[in-house]
């Protein structure tokens, strides 16, 4: 089970799984749906959620990662043919 990117796989800085994120991703059973996506992917929504500067903007982003990995072919409100 990969924690996140891997050190050598990008060029931008890595984004830290925050707790609270992690443990949704068990609750929902998405772990292995998030695991699968690409390292640009995985870090691209964490940075994303973690440059939230509201609560409710931070709360909506994980929402929308984690319907986003339920669905499997969508990325940030994008078709992915990568997925499922």
């Amino acid at each position: 089970m990969s924690a996140g990117p891997g050190p050598g796989s990008l060029k931008r800085a890595l984004n830290a799984m925050p707790a609270d994120v992690a443990e949704l991703l068990g609750e929902r059973g998405l772990r292995a749906a998030y695991d699968a996506r690409p390292a640009y992917q995985r870090n691209d929504y964490l940075g994303w959620i973690a440059r939230a500067k509201r609560p409710e903007t931070r709360q909506k982003r994980t929402g929308q990662m984690l319907d986003e990995l339920e669905r499997g072919d969508v990325y940030m409100n994008m078709k992915w043919s990568g997925g499922g």
